[in-house]
């Protein structure tokens, strides 16, 4: 799992975001987060992608089969909104 803090964790009322790797929807053109591949690691069926995201730090991104691009390159990362896990300074779960 990713955990996110600072200004997006805040825009969603917690202290940090978690988020796993399969439920980041991954484009070479567009998205909500943008990143430069650090690493791709080619597994078979899956694509794991460490992302450098800025200020939101290192990320780790699953690709299904081989993604098309490779270290150094620009990726944008759309998180599925309903997939996010919420946590307050304690580390306990926020709910609703």
């Amino acid at each position: 799992m990713n955990f996110l803090q600072g200004d997006v964790a805040r825009v969603l009322g917690a202290q940090t975001v978690g988020v796993r790797p399969e439920h980041l929807a991954l484009s070479t053109t567009s998205g909500q987060w943008p990143g430069k591949i650090l690493l791709a690691e080619h597994l078979g069926s899956d694509t794991f992608l460490h992302v450098d995201g800025g200020a939101l730090g290192r990320i780790t991104a699953r690709a299904p089969g081989e993604f098309p691009q490779g270290p150094g390159s620009p990726v944008w990362m759309t998180p599925d909104a309903s997939r996010l896990h919420r946590f307050d300074s304690e580390g306990r779960a926020l709910r609703g």
